[in-house]
């Protein structure tokens, strides 16, 4: 396996510099805040990442307070309890996108939220105190658990919450491959998930930096145009 050094050279050299990679890494995860965040912004961000999903973002975006308005504020506790014409009646609902099927996964969603805070007291206590050893297992988790939060949603869901994480965008997959690392052609399946956790634990042993850092670099290092 390549020295996590020879990866951040080369994303030095791409990018203009050491100082200039070191400014376009994002803030360093507070999972202090994640703890403190409330379950009802958890399952906010839950929803636009999979409304994200095969749409345009700034459309999600621009009718997002709509969303706000027409999910209720995102209370997983009254969404729990919301009879099914309310679930009906937002598949006509101009607010919002009307898929019938995300807007039920906001609907198992909230349900997952409701559980996740009953085993840890809030849904955003158990994502900051999940092991930072087991990244694989909780985006697992997601995958099995939530609805529709496999893959890649999953992962920018982690990340927006405030969650140290890595992200397998292709650029990233490009550069562990590049790496030494035998990922399957998608690198989606299981094995990969804890083949990429190893290799980035590997990374942060030499490094001492976190996985949001450790990951954008990894891309960048591809010259990867986006921000993982």
């Amino acid at each position: 396996m390549i020295d996590f050094e020879v990866i951040r050279q080369r994303a030095e050299e791409r990018k203009g510099g050491a100082a200039a990679l070191q400014a376009m890494l994002p803030p360093l995860a507070d999972h202090d805040k994640l703890r403190a965040t409330t379950d009802d912004r958890i399952l906010a961000e839950m929803t636009r990442r999979v409304f994200y999903s095969g749409f345009v973002r700034q459309v999600i975006d621009s009718k997002w307070p709509g969303f706000e308005d027409a999910f209720s504020g995102f209370d997983p506790a009254f969404l729990n309890i919301a009879p099914d014409d309310y679930w009906h009646d937002l598949t006509s609902d101009s607010r919002i996108i009307r898929n019938g099927a995300k807007i039920m996964a906001v609907r198992a969603n909230a349900a997952f939220v409701r559980e996740l805070a009953n085993e840890a007291g809030s849904a955003g206590i158990f994502f900051a105190e999940w092991p930072a050893t087991d990244h694989a297992g909780l985006l697992e988790l997601l995958s099995k658990r939530g609805s529709r939060l496999g893959g890649l949603a999953g992962q920018y869901f982690l990340r927006a919450i405030g969650r140290d994480c890595f992200i397998l965008t292709g650029d990233v997959l490009a550069c562990l491959r590049d790496a030494g690392a035998a990922l399957s052609q998608t690198g989606t399946a299981k094995k990969d998930l804890q083949l990429a956790q190893q290799v980035f634990a590997e990374w942060s042993a030499q490094s001492g930096l976190s996985l949001n850092h450790l990951s954008r670099i990894a891309a960048y290092s591809i010259d990867a145009p986006g921000h993982p």
